[in-house]
């Protein structure tokens, strides 16, 4: 049987109606002339929405070392406890996480995840927590400012809500924050939301693939109408304020010339933009450096995805040489076993940083 070692994968490309085309220079191969949304870094899903994942099962395949052409649930049945560590798999046996990189050409729709309590009387409905970490944030197609949709205006009542579904004006009661690259918007499971026009992220989250839609932007941008999902929408929707923003001191540059141009930043530093009940996210910058990845306060023993928007040279290391160095391209992500993980140090040159997510 192999040994542990951190394993890459090959992304699962999303065409989507409000989707471009800058994930290219994040290193996916994008089909010709079509928007993509989304490139799905590391999922593990037995079965996917119509409307989300495209109804297929989703499983990420493995790029390199002995499991290159496995997948992630293979690495799964042969590593067992030495890859999940004290992780515990969903109820449908797949990894706990959901890795994504997101291009938002215009507004995604404004949707919402199952609640806890709708969750608990509708067992097929599973929660999704996320967190949207922004790498660029630019004016939408029509000039639009590049928003967060986040939650609802101070006082807005279940039946405000329900009004502003049938008068088409949900829009109008959202709380809007101006996106900012650096920035990391978390989203606990029942927060009404949208991704703006203009802004790219990485998203982390539960896998869950529930969503009940409740403004979808066609007249906006002469969409096609979808299905909306007002009950169960309006029975999920949290009025609470959402949390706040939590930002990265050093983040990444959204141009590999504006990184080649940029003085090198000796040493590391390591910032905590989210922390739920299902994982935590660092943004670590390891310029001319080698940092761990795994933060020495967090306890036991837990499976690490890394990602790594751009990079002018970056690698995957061990301090105690348990695994073979493992090179890394922009725009790639890893899974690092828990067994080895806290062994596992990122070696990176000028100008790379990683958003690290650590399994709860």
């Amino acid at each position: 049987m192999s040994k542990p070692y951190p394993i890459i994968f090959e992304p699962i490309i999303k065409p989507k109606v409000w989707g471009g085309r800058r994930l290219a220079k994040y290193g996916k191969h994008l089909p010709a002339d079509q928007p993509v949304g989304e490139s799905w870094e590391l999922a593990d899903l037995n079965s996917t929405s119509a409307s989300g994942g495209g109804g297929d099962s989703a499983h990420s395949p493995i790029t390199n070392g002995h499991l290159a052409g496995k997948t992630i649930r293979d690495a799964i049945a042969l590593w067992g406890d030495e890859l999940l560590g004290d992780t515990k798999l969903t109820d449908q046996g797949g990894f706990p996480l959901l890795v994504k990189y997101l291009d938002a050409n215009e507004h995604l729709s404004i949707q919402v995840h199952p609640s806890p309590e709708y969750a608990k009387t509708n067992p097929d409905a599973q929660l999704k927590t996320e967190s949207w970490f922004i790498l660029e944030a630019a004016p939408g197609p029509n000039g639009e400012p590049p928003m967060i949709y986040k939650g609802f205006q101070e006082g807005i009542t279940k039946e405000e809500i329900a009004q502003a579904i049938a008068d088409g004006t949900v829009p109008k009661i959202m709380r809007k924050e101006l996106a900012v690259a650096g920035h990391c918007h978390t989203l606990p499971s029942g927060t009404v939301h949208a991704l703006g026009a203009g802004v790219l992220v990485a998203e982390i989250q539960t896998p869950s693939d529930t969503t009940f839609r409740v403004y979808d932007w066609t007249k906006e941008y002469g969409r096609d109408e979808r299905e909306l999902h007002i009950k169960q929408a309006i029975e999920c929707a949290c009025c609470e304020h959402p949390p706040i923003a939590m930002q990265a001191k050093a983040y990444m540059a959204d141009d590999m010339s504006m990184m080649a141009t940029m003085p090198p930043k000796m040493g590391s530093t390591r910032d905590r933009v989210a922390s739920t009940d299902f994982y935590t996210i660092d943004v670590l910058s390891a310029s001319c450096a080698s940092v761990p990845i795994v933060h020495a306060d967090d306890p036991g023993d837990a499976p690490i995805a890394v990602m790594v928007p751009m990079t002018m040279g970056a690698s995957m290391v061990s301090e105690s040489e348990s695994f073979d160095e493992v090179m890394i391209e922009p725009g790639q992500t890893l899974l690092v076993p828990a067994s080895i993980a806290k062994d596992a140090c990122l070696r990176a040159g000028p100008g790379t940083e990683a958003i690290v997510a650590r399994v709860v």
